[in-house]
């Protein structure tokens, strides 16, 4: 199936490629045009004094300011650059302006023409992260073609929308390293100029009328940095409103910047035209003695450096810039956030927008081709196999045709399946929620997609690695370890096995999707876990204290087990147990504590296992994840 994106992709597109039509789709004008506006916000971070074993309950907590009352305005066609040193307050006011400031409290008011953030704004919002997250396996082309299908209404057919991702593909420069993979920290892929216009290119899909950029230049050598900001400067003459945050550009960018808000400690230090930042400075005294950078010297002033100040005048120095701002700057800006424009939208409209542009089926899908094409690369991968194989025949080879009186053997074969297919798909499931975490709260961020139909295809991508390796464990230990040589018997322990393997994995997904934001707490309670249902399971210790005994009900390592040596033996099974001596298989000690009674139910019960842990993982990943 992913071949199959992959050649509409490379091949049927690649015609429209130049088309004047697919170069239209990303030159429209917007036909929502939106006005940000945002006065007196106030954000405050509330921290507890001390930490771990240093907290200490009586001091409470501190509360520090990170911005601190700014205000301003931003017009369809403008482009808003905020300026100001690391700490400033650039990102979360750019992430309260998106509505995506979870952390904190937040005061103050900001509007979008008018109206608070609604579902509509929200459909029509791109938000561009400073470290956003891809599949690294994944193409470039494959990247779009895969957000268009999800993003782009079903009024387009499947052609139309992946003539867009072509498009922005063309319009960002990108048609050269189309099928790059997108790489990460394992797996080279595009250069960080390219990454940045796969960011922003996903927004563009969807012709969004507010554009949110954060540190699009972050990394870059200056011509690539030249390049981002020229293109979202494009795309806020077509109509858009476009807030970018910058540290430090140079000082050709800065003459393209149309509207400067610059930020000192959380407050408003200059807000206004970019051709204007430096002569209202030297209005009120502030003009560099030497030939600078503009943008060097007003982060300068930002730090609170002027001249051969002292680091004692640096605070001075931050609060007469403000009041400065206070005096002169801030009527206008109130002023200016009088203006009105035409309201975004009507109150029916709203209850069509913030959902999801595609049916389940359809999410199901494309998500089962995405996956697939991501996973695969980890899941078939030559090393794995390899890994078991080798642990397989050392294993049979250890236990090379056991004879049937050899109960211990063959008891302690059995037991071996449930570490061997228990272990490995909870290792593997355990990080697959905490790692993809980021790109679900990122994707359902802009209604790409229901989370039921996420965890469903994900859950079917998984099972050719959770069922395959374990089955070739089971088929080679099976025949070399020299068990009930008949069909029934095999197939019934290579059934429990995967079975087993299978409950396994959901226990992984749920301790996962419990700690999704703690990965290393998650593997240490997984093992734990783990360990505790082998120990209890029977095969250790007979005389379990009854304080402890209990946890084997609770314990899939117990019934799996109960179920294997079921497989194998009978309790009115006789085997040789000394010289010239006959006994039965039921007094056998193991098989004695543990017993082969009540098959169904045990059965029935790791099925209840299966379903109930994976709707617990699905319900802990719905809270982890949840966005606004």
């Amino acid at each position: 199936m992913a071949e199959e994106v992959a050649s509409e992709v490379s091949d049927s597109v690649s015609q429209r490629l130049q088309s004047a039509e697919a170069k239209q789709l990303i030159n429209l004008k917007v036909t929502k045009p939106v006005t940000v506006k945002f006065e007196d916000v106030v954000h405050k971070m509330t921290s507890k004094k001390g930490k771990g074993l240093l907290y200490n309950k009586e001091a409470g907590s501190e509360e520090t300011l990170i911005l601190k009352g700014i205000s301003g305005v931003i017009f369809p066609g403008e482009l808003l650059v905020i300026l100001g040193p690391s700490g400033c307050g650039k990102t979360t006011l750019l992430t309260a302006l998106g509505g995506r400031l979870n952390n904190g409290t937040t005061r103050g008011s900001i509007t979008y023409n008018g109206k608070p953030l609604s579902k509509l704004v929200k459909q029509n919002l791109g938000f561009v992260a400073q470290h956003d997250v891809f599949y690294p396996h994944l193409s470039v082309s494959e990247t779009l073609v895969f957000s268009a299908l999800f993003r782009l209404p079903n009024s387009l057919s499947k052609e139309e929308k992946i003539s867009k991702a072509q498009a922005v593909m063309d319009e960002l420069d990108l048609t050269h390293c189309k099928n790059t993979t997108m790489g990460g920290p394992l797996l080279r892929g595009v250069s960080g100029g390219e990454w940045k216009r796969v960011s922003i290119g996903q927004q563009l899909l969807t012709n969004p009328s507010l554009l949110l950029v954060d540190e699009p230049t972050s990394g870059l050598d200056s011509t690539t940095a030249r390049r981002i900001v020229v293109t979202l400067c494009d795309l806020a003459r077509n109509g858009r409103t476009v807030i970018m945050t910058i540290h430090q550009p140079s000082s050709k960018l800065f003459y393209m910047f149309q509207k400067i808000l610059l930020l000192s400690d959380g407050r408003s230090l200059y807000f206004g035209k970019g051709e204007n930042a430096m002569s209202y400075f030297s209005s009120i005294g502030y003009a560099p003695s030497v030939a600078m950078n503009p943008t060097d010297f007003l982060l300068d002033l930002a730090y609170g450096i002027y001249s051969e100040n002292s680091e004692e005048d640096t605070n001075a120095t931050k609060q007469v810039l403000s009041s400065a701002f206070e005096s002169n700057l801030a009527y206008h800006v109130k002023m200016e956030l009088q203006i009105s424009r035409v309201p975004f939208h009507d109150n029916s409209e709203d209850e069509i927008f913030g959902q999801c542009c595609t049916t389940w089926w359809q999410q199901f899908t494309v998500l089962l081709r995405r996956d697939y094409k991501e996973r695969k690369h980890e899941q078939f991968s030559v090393r794995k196999i390899c890994h078991v194989l080798a642990i397989s025949f050392f294993a049979g080879f250890l236990w090379w045709q056991s004879e049937a009186d050899q109960m211990q053997d063959r008891a302690g074969l059995l037991f071996y399946y449930t570490q061997f297919c228990g272990f490995f798909p909870m290792v593997q499931s355990i990080f697959t929620l905490p790692r993809e975490s980021e790109m679900i709260i990122k994707e359902r961020s802009f209604y790409m997609y229901r989370l039921s139909s996420y965890f469903i295809a994900s859950n079917l991508v998984d099972l050719p690695l959770q069922l395959a390796l374990p089955a070739l464990f089971v088929t080679i230990t099976y025949w070399m370890g020299g068990l009930k040589a008949n069909a029934s018997s095999f197939f019934q322990t290579l059934v429990v096995a995967l079975l087993y393997a299978l409950v396994s994995q959901g226990i992984g997904l749920s301790i996962g999707a419990v700690l999704v934001n703690n990965q290393k707490m998650a593997a240490t309670v997984g093992a734990v876990v783990m360990t505790f249902f082998v120990l209890v399971n029977g095969f250790f210790v007979q005389n379990t204290p009854a304080f402890v005994s209990w946890i084997k009900y609770i314990s899939h390592s117990y019934y799996s087990y109960k179920l294997l040596l079921g497989s194998q033996f009978k309790d009115n099974n006789t085997y040789h147990c000394g010289p010239n001596a006959t006994c039965l298989v039921g007094n056998y000690p193991t098989i004695k504590h543990v017993g082969v009674d009540k098959q169904g139910l045990c059965a029935a019960i790791l099925v209840a296992m299966l379903v109930g842990y994976r709707l617990i993982a699905y319900f802990a990943l719905r809270i982890g994840t949840k966005h606004n």
